[in-house]
């Protein structure tokens, strides 16, 4: 629940395709162990940060549209997030040591949501 002195933020989680498609190739043992141990520490911030977060959600396949049509497409995004913070840094700051930044290369983008009419 958002209350008057809390903002809504997009949290994207993000890393290259290139990674994601080298991590899937793997040894299945090696991966397997990696992936819980990042799951373990997952849950365990997601705990820790459950008040600030509305909504956690995992991207599916992606088409993009342009004026020349559609066409499938890959993109970075492999989680989005919606999250209440008191400000914009505050929000950025609960993130500094996520568990997905273990991912070489991943990135965390934390943006306010406004309203259309607030733009």
């Amino acid at each position: 629940m958002v209350d008057s002195t809390q903002k809504k933020f997009l949290v994207l989680y993000l890393a290259p395709p290139a990674v994601m498609e080298d991590w899937a190739k793997k040894d299945p043992g090696e991966r397997k162990a990696a992936e819980e141990k990042m799951k373990a520490e997952w849950q365990k911030w997601m705990g820790a940060h459950s008040k600030m977060i509305i909504s956690t959600e995992v991207g599916g396949k992606t088409k993009r549209v342009t004026s020349s049509g559609i066409a499938d497409t890959k993109n970075a995004i492999v989680l989005f997030a919606v999250v209440v913070a008191e400000s914009h840094e505050a929000a950025t700051k609960a993130f500094e040591n996520h568990p997905h930044l273990q991912i070489p290369q991943a990135t965390i983008e934390v943006m306010e949501i406004k309203s259309m009419g607030a733009m």
